[in-house]
């Protein structure tokens, strides 16, 4: 056996090390195992690893060169997390502790290690101490080769500058550092280079694949550097120009902690904040993908994780926490530059504390959800982080006939914008947008901060929309009801009052009474969380709609049914329905008038973006990104990708270029819930994910050599 062998075992990750071997690394002791331990591993790697690596170790497809010289410098825990973490790549994670150690053991024999009577410990903590105690000889080029010379690459990351609070801000129209790229949420670029003229030339300008799972996440660009979330908690830098690697960073996930999919990341001074799916939030060093800080935010053994994403301003990391945990949410702020908590703020308010009156008199832990999906937008003028609340996962006990004296079935802070301040976390404000609702449609989405017209007057307001395609609009400094906007898609409420804001749901379609009942919009959203795209200039937003509607069918005798309703949902098309369910709708918002619909068969699956140069960018299930004119609807162009876009696409600028991006993954919600609804549009049965980036045809960018 050769010493080259064992190179294949976690495949060509194994070249993607962060770490130099010429910088000084710490000092650890060399690993040791039993030959009990690589005789298992041998085992392991037979019924796992041969069929992708080869029988002999170092004849498969994915044996890379250099093995040893690429790990050398790193610890035995880095080799221990990504075999973990990654192999077998067609069920990654599914090795237990003992045999992902077994599979090390043996990479320590085949690479001339000697085994003795010490084993290798199983505690990656422990492991982190060990190095892996071979020699670099072998392996790799030839010895006393020589290498032609080759060209050194341009590195986008050394002219990257730390990101200040005025460019968070008013944010350089090239990048994009935002979850929506402003703090207003909008969803808007400035760039204007691909335009209504010349967006038919888009070619794909190069792609990247992200590792395999759903994907909703929108990726990150600065100063020509793209950092982008992958499922598996990976995070990778690329250059936006042409997708060459960077760094990567890849957590190890506690065993029995399942990925879960991520929604935005955030970026300030010289770190990028990351939430991870064992409920931490991890700053890494924006120009090596090194952790800086990493603390714990939701409980896990509580049932609270994070999916949506994380919102930087005044020096406070902002993120909330979903899941069904006694209690309900937090959004937690964390100090951007030690990790250390600064506020933690509950969604649901006890018994004593204002609010706590809105549940019925059932004791604190007995209420749970008010989640948090979405990453905050934040308003400066105001100094208010704002944040939407989602559903209980419990709704019987707020169906019940209302409770003690002094007490209702309202729900505070249910489907909910709260306004907080990023300082303290004190509560400035709230607005209930539906009170007791007993059918999921959340109003937990992006909340946009708009300057329109009220009452003849210029006035900020937050705008926000649900899912059943309601927009409501309150003023930011006080929370104050100005209106709402309903599109027409929903049967379920029958009145807005016009100067509280409070809906009235139809008492015939709560559930409860044993009947199937038909609804409008589905439970997945006339408007999901793929988000809205607003454009300042025009006061027009860009709304994604599934034209879809639900049965509310009573389940057996002893079932509970979805949320306590007593009721599971199946989707339907509308009464009306021409089979065209995916809606793109064009809504001023400062009349309330639409401006266009466009209308198609394939239900919308990502967010909005709409640019400067007058185009709006979405995508649907049928693997679709497509370009319509903000101003008409026409759709002027599109393209199928590799699989269904799951994502809000961007667009940012390089050395003068501009970029559109889009990332594909299938999984999430939207893409599942309404397939059958077009059985015809069959999507890869082996689902993939990867990043897709566009431009017009090539001017090469000055400073860049020519490959």
């Amino acid at each position: 056996m050769t010493a080259v062998r064992v190179a294949a075992l976690a495949g060509l990750a194994f070249t993607a090390s962060t770490v130099d071997a010429g910088q000084a690394q710490p000092r650890r002791e060399p690993a040791t195992y039993t030959a009990e331990q690589a005789d298992a591993g041998f085992a392991a790697y037979a019924q796992h690893c041969a069929s992708c690596h080869g029988e002999n170790l170092d004849d498969g497809p994915f044996a890379p060169p250099a093995f040893r010289e690429t790990w050398l410098p790193r610890s035995v825990e880095a080799l221990f997390t990504l075999t973990s973490t990654t192999m077998p790549e067609d069920r990654p994670g599914v090795l237990d502790d003992e045999t992902v150690t077994d599979l090390v053991a043996l990479m320590l024999q085949e690479n001339g290690v000697e085994a003795s009577g010490a084993a290798l410990p199983a505690d990656p903590d422990l492991l982190a101490g060990l190095a892996p105690g071979w020699s670099s000889a072998g392996g790799g080029l030839s010895p006393g080769a020589a290498l032609p010379p080759w060209p050194v690459p341009y590195d986008p990351l050394d002219g990257m500058q730390p990101v200040t609070d005025d460019a968070l801000h008013d944010p350089p129209a090239g990048d994009w550092l935002l979850w929506r790229r402003t703090y207003a949420a909008y969803g808007y670029s400035p760039l204007d280079q691909i335009d209504t003229r010349n967006v038919d030339d888009l070619r794909v300008a190069w792609s990247w694949a992200l590792p395999l799972g759903p994907n909703e996440s929108t990726p990150i660009v600065r100063d020509g550097v793209l950092f982008v979330h992958g499922y598996g908690d990976r995070v990778q830098a690329l250059d936006a120009a042409d997708g060459d690697f960077l760094w990567e960073y890849q957590r190890r996930l506690p065993r029995g902690v399942s990925p879960s999919l991520k929604r935005g990341m955030s970026i300030y001074g010289d770190r990028l904040f990351v939430p991870t799916s064992d409920a931490h939030v991890v700053a890494l060093d924006a120009k090596t993908g090194d952790v800086v800080w990493d603390r714990e935010v939701g409980d896990l053994d509580a049932g609270l994780r994070m999916t949506g994403g994380t919102l930087v301003a005044r020096g406070k990391v902002m993120v909330g926490t979903i899941g069904r945990g006694d209690g309900g949410n937090y959004i937690v702020a964390l100090d951007a530059e030690t990790g250390e908590e600064a506020w933690r703020f509950g969604t649901i308010p006890g018994p004593d504390e204002p609010g706590g009156h809105t549940w019925n008199g059932i004791p604190h832990a007995a209420r749970n959800g008010a989640s948090v999906w979405i990453p905050g937008s934040y308003d400066p003028v105001n100094n208010l982080a704002l944040f939407g609340t989602g559903n209980t996962y419990d709704t019987a006990p707020l169906r019940d006939a209302v409770g003690p004296p002094g007490t209702n079935n309202d729900g505070l802070y249910l489907d909910a914008t709260l306004a907080l301040n990023p300082d303290t976390g004190e509560l400035a404000w709230h607005f209930q947008h539906q009170a007791n609702g007993q059918w999921d449609l959340d109003w937990a989405f992006e909340r946009q901060i708009a300057e329109l017209p009220v009452d003849g007057e210029p006035t900020s307001v937050v705008v926000t929309i649900g899912k059943q395609a309601i927009f409501d609009f309150v003023e930011t400094a006080t929370g104050r009801y100005v209106s709402s906007l309903d599109l027409g898609l929903q049967t379920g409420i029958t009145a807005i009052d016009p100067v509280t804001g409070r809906k009235t749901q139809d008492p015939l379609l709560i559930p409860g009474d044993g009947e199937t009942k038909r609804l409008c919009p589905h439970v997945g959203g006339g408007r999901s969380w793929a988000p809205t795209a607003y454009d300042p200039r025009t006061n027009i937003a860009y709304v994604p709609i599934i034209e879809a509607c639900m049965d509310l069918v009573p389940v057996g005798e002893g079932e509970r049914g979805s949320l306590t309703t007593g009721v599971r949902w199946t989707v339907r098309p509308r009464p009306e329905s021409d089979g065209q369910y995916g809606r793109l709708e064009a809504v001023n918002l400062a009349t309330g008038e639409t401006a266009w619909i466009a209308r198609q068969r394939a239900p919308q699956t990502t967010g909005a973006l709409v640019t400067g140069g007058g185009l709006v960018f979405a995508g649907s299930l049928d693997r679709r990104i497509s370009a319509y004119d903000a101003a008409s609807g026409d759709r002027l162009w599109a393209t199928r990708l590799s699989e269904v876009p799951n994502a809000p696409p961007i667009t940012y600028a390089v050395d003068g270029r501009q970029y559109v991006a889009v990332i594909v993954g299938s999984g999430g919600y939207l893409t599942r819930a309404y397939s059958v609804l077009a059985p015809e549009i069959r999507n890869p049965p082996d689902r993939g994910a990867a990043l897709w980036v566009f431009t017009q045809p090539e001017r090469r960018a000055p400073g860049r050599a020519a490959p």
